[in-house]
């Protein structure tokens, strides 16, 4: 990356996936820093009062409340933000949706909804994003997860998205910023487990409740990495140790790490029957929260 990025105090920061987990985390903390921040998610009064709040503290925010799996959506509320705040210097696709359960369970139209929103909701907001990028030398952040290399069972249409989120990351940064030499960084964000709402927001097909294994890092430290490639750049950044390991094995020693993979099918459920089996696959979550289970001490 050739072109310098704007310190965060100057920036228009764009977060989809923004009314809990990492979203929120990242809309918070860019806000505190005194970017101007555009939240966007399916639940509406959510984002509402994280705005309100926000903007109780002195911040300015903007929420978006929509479906990114909605291209036209996208595009508007690309418009929306430069119309209100007169351009957009990062845009991060943070929006995600998961399914735990054999993939041989899993109905289609739960597997097609969540590459709705994994994957293409994903490349609409970078198609959204790119032309106004592009004239304020800004940064397009996706992301991604340690299993965009690795894998995970039970999560298996997961994983799948996000290796196509990397393919289709790799492809777009190779196009903007080497062959058409635009002002634009794009980085992949990949981080390991981590404790958000994200289990319990999941479509679940196991007759217990879903967990992520441990160790699970917490999401401030993914709201850092993503706005440290806000101002710095980077091509992709493996957030936690476990990332950098898995990452690593799955392309040094994968049979190795398929075996270390299939270690991971039972660490992955509370020993209690499910409490929100359909999860947030096609509802939104309204949870609000940052963490998924409060931070142990």
């Amino acid at each position: 990356m050739s072109h310098t990025l704007k310190p965060l105090k100057d920036q228009v920061i764009v977060i989809t996936g923004a009314s809990s987990g990492i979203g929120l985390a990242t809309a918070i903390a860019a806000a505190e820093q005194g970017a101007k921040v555009a939240l966007i998610a399916r639940s509406q009064e959510t984002l509402n009062e994280i705005v309100m709040s926000i903007e109780g503290e002195g911040g300015q925010a903007l929420a978006l409340p929509l479906d990114v799996a909605d291209q036209t959506s996208v595009l508007n509320a690309a418009d929306v933000i430069v119309a209100r705040f007169g351009r957009i210097d990062t845009w991060v696709n943070n929006a995600g949706v998961a399914i735990y359960g054999r993939i041989e369970d899993i109905a289609d139209a739960d597997n097609r909804r969540l590459f709705e929103t994994n994957f293409w909701g994903l490349v609409y907001g970078c198609l959204a994003a790119l032309p106004y990028l592009k004239q304020s030398g800004g940064a397009l952040i996706n992301v991604g997860s340690e299993v965009s290399d690795a894998v995970v069972p039970l999560q298996g249409m997961y994983s799948t998205s996000k290796h196509a989120v990397k393919g289709f990351t790799d492809a777009l940064r190779v196009e903007t910023e080497l062959v058409e030499e635009a002002p634009v960084s794009i980085t992949l964000i990949q981080p390991t487990a981590v404790n958000t709402p994200y289990p319990e927001h999941a479509r679940n097909y196991m007759d217990r409740e879903p967990k992520l294994p441990s160790p699970q890092i917490d999401p401030h430290r993914v709201a850092e990495a993503i706005l440290e490639a806000a101002t710095d750049g980077g091509r992709d950044i493996k957030v936690g140790a476990m990332s950098k390991m898995n990452t690593l094995m799955a392309n040094l020693m994968p049979q190795l790490a398929d075996r270390m993979s299939a270690m991971q099918a039972k660490r992955q459920q509370k020993d209690e029957p499910p409490r929100n089996p359909e999860g947030t696959l096609f509802e939104a979550g309204h949870s609000g929260r940052i963490y998924g289970t409060p931070p142990s001490k």
